[in-house]
């Protein structure tokens, strides 16, 4: 298990796409993205060698059924393909995890971290450390999404501009929800609005104490909600209540404990 030799094969991979095009170029750009920030986790947490590779793999990985979704349907919708399962399909039915990882040592944990890092709750795995790298790559993969909405086209990701988005207003049920520390279920959202706030309220599925730390380190909160002029009086003013729900919640959440048997107990 090599990331390195890994990263050649997933550069291979890309080239049957067309990286000219906008969408596909942020999945590339986001896939790194999340391989930085899974490293910068990894290192904050003492994590193994081995567990650091591991990890690093599945975020070059996580997202490889998203561009067959671009290429399908040209859309990130979930409507349109569990890109989670498809990119299961891929790497393991298909038989493609060969040629980023020879040995099949790690197989179990790849493709339960893969599977589930896009489903709305993360329940029912009870191998402590498929567990973790299951929480890892949600943790990275939501990280960089910060950076997503920071830097790129909101006509690209959002299909509407900053000033479009500011002028509607947010689902009741939308702001309930974040004000009860939950993410948003994505039928729930109805408006661009119910779409940015269900980016803030991602940060209720944080896992790790060190990922919080970094979004506090960043002032990704803040950098995120200032991104949109808020020209609705209604939205704008529930707005800064999420900012002030929220940054409670960032600043005091403890995150999971979690430990395996080559692992000491730490709190993340």
């Amino acid at each position: 298990m090599n990331y390195n030799d890994a990263k050649q094969k997933f550069e291979t991979y890309l080239e049957s796409y067309d990286r000219s095009n906008d969408k596909v170029r942020l999945k590339i750009i986001h896939t790194y993205g999340v391989v930085h920030d899974m490293s910068e986790i990894c290192h904050r947490m003492h994590l193994t060698e081995e567990d650091t590779e591991l990890a690093r793999i599945i975020a070059l990985l996580h997202d490889i059924g998203r561009f067959e979704q671009l290429k399908r349907f040209d859309s990130f919708e979930p409507t349109t393909m569990d890109h989670a399962a498809y990119g299961v399909q891929v790497l393991f039915e298909e038989g493609m995890i060969r040629q980023f990882v020879p040995e099949d040592t790690w197989d179990d944990i790849i493709r339960t971290a893969i599977a589930r890092h896009s489903d709305f709750h993360l329940e029912g795995i009870t191998d402590n450390r498929t567990l973790l790298h299951a929480r890892l790559i949600r943790d990275a993969d939501k990280l960089d999404n910060c950076h997503v909405k920071l830097q790129d086209d909101l006509l690209v990701f959002m299909g509407a501009s900053g000033k479009e988005i500011g002028a509607q207003e947010i689902t009741p049920v939308v702001y309930d929800t974040v004000l009860k520390d939950q993410c948003i279920y994505s039928p729930d959202r109805v408006t661009k609005m119910d779409y940015w706030v269900s980016y803030v309220a991602y940060f209720c599925d944080i896992s790790f104490r060190v990922s919080f730390d970094i979004i506090e380190e960043h002032d990704y909160l803040n950098k995120i909600i200032d991104r949109i002029p808020y020209s609705n009086p209604d939205t704008k003013q529930k707005m800064e209540n999420i900012r002030t729900h929220l940054a409670k919640y960032i600043h005091d959440a403890p995150g999971v404990r979690h430990n395996y048997n080559s692992l000491p107990s730490y709190t993340m």
